[in-house]
Parts: structure tokens; sequence; C-alpha cells
């Protein structure tokens, strides 16, 4: 009878919740002290490998800084690239501020167009305006507009400049003085990049490239759209110190 009134009492005991919590707490230190116990019998070699594994996914190689893909701002950038390239953007902007209002004070509105792509700086002006149709010489006119521009180069010297020639699909007559247009192009982009020279440019901004028929703004089907796909362009890029 004493053996019965002892179990009922046991039964009748109300539930300890700290016996829940001190399970958990049990179960959790079993587990971390499983952990501790396995990294410290770990593979170094196939530890090793797996963690380069993961860096070159990530944009990494056995050396330099981690990279992290961060959307529209392209993917494997570190974060101080990414910072650097926003900094960028922003001068860009405030440069090309400056352009807009100096070829409008210029009178050069309705001749030279401009648009800013990428922290790149596109300055843009009809092949009529700077050279005679089919030749690769510098009109008069080219050079006054260039002796304009000049000004706005040497504003801004931290601008590197990158000359391109553009021409129509339609290719030079054959045994003329030129071969192709990839011929006048390259010229005439090569004759700007010499006249900004002598205007006191320093050669280490200019580089000159000739693209031909490539890339046309407008499709070749018009002679009014020939004429605006023969251009030559001025792209305009920050130069970063090393």
């Amino acid at each position: 009878m004493i053996e019965d009134d002892l179990f009922l009492k046991e039964d009748n005991e109300e539930p300890q919740p700290w016996l829940t919590t001190f399970a958990d707490l049990s179960m959790l230190l079993l587990v971390f002290f499983i952990l501790l116990f396995s990294m410290s019998t770990l593979n170094q070699k196939v530890f090793k490998e797996t963690i380069l594994s993961v860096r070159q996914a990530l944009g990494k190689g056995e050396k330099g800084t981690l990279k992290i893909p961060l959307g529209a701002e392209g993917a494997g950038v570190s974060v101080d690239e990414i910072r650097q390239y926003r900094e960028i953007i922003e001068g860009q902007k405030k440069v090309f501020s400056d352009l807009q209002y100096f070829y409008t004070e210029k009178g050069l509105e309705g001749i030279v167009g401009a648009y800013l792509e990428s922290g790149k700086i596109i300055l843009r002006l009809p092949a009529q305006v700077l050279f005679a149709p089919g030749q690769v010489e510098l009109t008069e006119q080219g050079k006054k507009t260039l002796i304009e521009l000049k000004d706005f180069f040497i504003k801004h010297p931290d601008q590197k400049i990158n000359i391109v020639g553009y021409t129509d699909n339609i290719p030079p007559k054959p045994g003329g003085r030129f071969k192709d247009n990839w011929e006048i192009s390259a010229l005439r982009a090569i004759n700007v990049l010499r006249f900004l020279l002598s205007l006191g440019i320093e050669p280490q901004r200019l580089t000159a490239t000739g693209f031909a028929d490539l890339n046309p703004v407008y499709p070749n089907n018009t002679p009014e759209n020939r004429a605006k796909n023969r251009r030559v362009e001025f792209v305009l890029e920050k130069m970063i110190a090393p």
C-alpha cells in the first residue's frame, strides 16, 4: 500500500521545464564537441582543394582579393573596385555636364553629339565636318573645330582620348588611293591625333583606332544614314593612376 502511494505521488508531480532546456543544452554541447573532433582530424589536402574550388567559383585564384558577383556592376569584382567604379561614374557625370555646357557655349551644339555610357564619354563629330568626301586630310573647317575642342581636352587632363574613325559600307573605288574602308577610317583617326598633338595635347593621352563600317549608328540603307555613319568619335575615359 505504501508503494502504491509513492507511485501515485510521482505521477501527480508537475513537469519540470528546466529539464527541456538542460536536454537541449546537452545536445548542443555534444554536437559542438563532435565538430571539434571532426575538424581536428581534417584532411588538409582535401580542405585546401575544397577552399580553392570555392574561391575560383567566386572569381578568385590562390592569390588576390576575394571577388563577389554584384549584379549590373559586373560579376567578379572586388569591393574596392566597385567603390572606385562608382567614384569614376560620378566624376564622369560632372565632366559630361561640363562638356554639354562647353559645346553649347562654343556654338557646336548642332555639330557635336555627346553621350555618357558606363563611365565613358563619347563625343561624336560627322566626318564631313572634318574631312572632304573620300579624303583623309583635315579641312580648314575641321581644324577650327578641333581647335575649339582642344580647350575642353586641356581643361580635363585626366581624360584619356581614344579617337575612333568610322566609314559607311560603300568600299573605295578599285584602283583608287585607298585599299579599303579600314585604311580610310584609320588614317582619319591618325590625322586627328596628329593635329591634337600639334595643339599641345599630351601623347600619352591619345590613341587612334579605325573601325571601317563596323558599329554603324544607323542602317546603311539610305544616303542620309550612310552620312551619319561616317563619323569620328572621341571616347573619353578617366585615367587611373597605378
